[in-house]
């Protein structure tokens, strides 16, 4: 019996998401460290994302072109480079350039989707990327500690040093992985139907609302992952060590939702209907905290739920852009949704810190709410665009034939 290729690319994604992971919780304290303001630091976190959605359908269409496996290794590279930059920054010009490095190959995630989808069958797209997407919660969820405690809990004096460098590592092993372990998925269909991008969005009104609904979600999951640090050191006086712990709980709550109930619930829900109760679920939870009155296990609560909304929420909006696909453009088509879900990454932590610093500590996690809110609208309009595509009940799905 042939081995699936959906447990090679598993491995590559949690192992190269690992390196990103443990960077997560030090970036805002090395931004600090070098004198940047709150509106700076939140800037820089935002600045991967930047170039991550100018990179994304560029990653996408080259994957259509030239295979998936060649972008993955291309993208990898580059990511080491930017951890080796990280990792001797002394400035905060070296610390910017290190993280547009590293976002520009981040839209590797779009070829790895794509991947996904090529070697899925219609009924069991939204598991497969579901799959993937706890390989990057899983990966983001143990990088989280593991840079914590790499670094320590001091602010004034965490090692930078070694987390870097270990992320160098992981990606190498992804690397090594991609280039002995993954079978290459595109086929000569895939070079003749590429698509641009904005082409692909003119053409399917569907994708164009899954895409600013993963945008707005999004965007509230960047402003509580770029201002929760800061939050956190300012009214608890957290390293670290602490926040990267309590950030654990929120991804190792989104690697179960996706890994184990998304894969019973899909067919059972549909990707639409778990779409917009993770949406809703997402923004209950980003409210719990805000309304957490420094009680330690009410913001446990709340990142739980926010770990629930985003596990559910991300295959599915994931497997309905996927649906938009006619087979030879879907690394196009999955680079459009990424990038979109990349700009929300950079408006996110743009708009966190002056939300921060003009309305208080908790605003920022209220402001979240209001924009996840109107993405369940979004993906319920979808799916009404879309019914063919988006019923569990269908057997076969025509566009992806």
């Amino acid at each position: 019996m042939r081995r699936s290729p959906l447990l090679p690319l598993f491995v590559v994604c949690a192992i190269d998401v690992l390196g990103f992971g443990m960077l997560i919780p030090l970036v805002p304290y090395m931004a600090e460290r070098f004198g940047a303001r709150t509106e700076i630091v939140t800037a820089i976190m935002g600045s991967y994302s930047l170039c991550q959605f100018l990179a994304a359908p560029l990653w996408g269409r080259l994957s259509d072109r030239y295979g998936r496996r060649p972008i993955l290794m291309s993208s990898l590279v580059g990511a080491c480079l930017s951890y080796v930059v990280l990792a001797l920054a002394d400035s905060l010009v070296w610390l910017l350039v290190a993280r547009m490095l590293a976002g520009c190959m981040a839209g590797n995630l779009a070829a790895a989707f794509a991947y996904a989808s090529d070697v899925s069958t219609p009924q069991d797209r939204a598991k497969a990327l579901g799959l993937v997407g706890a390989a990057i919660g899983i990966g983001f969820m143990l990088g989280l500690p593991i840079g914590g405690v790499l670094a320590g809990e001091d602010p004034r004096h965490a090692n930078f040093l070694l987390p870097a460098l270990a992320s160098v590592s992981t990606c190498l092993v992804a690397l090594a992985l991609v280039k002995f372990a993954l079978p290459e998925s595109r086929t000569e269909a895939h070079e003749r139907e590429s698509t641009h991008p904005l082409r692909v969005l003119r053409e399917r009104p569907a994708l164009r609302l899954i895409v600013v609904a993963g945008l707005l979600s999004t965007c509230a999951n960047g402003m509580l992952e770029s201002i929760f640090a800061l939050w956190a050191l300012n009214r608890f006086g957290f390293g670290p060590r602490t926040v990267g712990l309590a950030l654990f709980v929120l991804a190792a709550v989104t690697v179960v939702v996706q890994g184990a109930l998304v894969r019973v619930l899909a067919p059972r829900l549909g990707e639409v209907r778990l779409g917009v109760l993770g949406a809703c679920a997402y923004a209950l939870g980003l409210i719990t905290v805000a309304a957490s009155a420094s009680h330690l296990a009410v913001i446990a609560i709340g990142l739980a739920l926010c770990g629930v909304g985003s596990g559910a929420f991300n295959p599915s909006a994931s497997a309905l852009a996927s649906r938009q696909s006619r087979g030879g453009n879907r690394g196009a088509v999955m680079g459009t949704y990424q990038s979109g879900t990349s700009l929300a990454r950079v408006i996110g932590p743009f708009i966190a810190g002056p939300i921060y610093a003009a309305l208080g500590p908790d605003a920022p996690f209220l402001a979240g709410a209001c924009l996840t809110l109107p993405a369940a609208w979004l993906i319920w309009r979808a799916g009404r665009l879309a019914p063919t595509e988006s019923s569990p009940s269908r057997r076969s799905t025509p566009p992806d034939r």
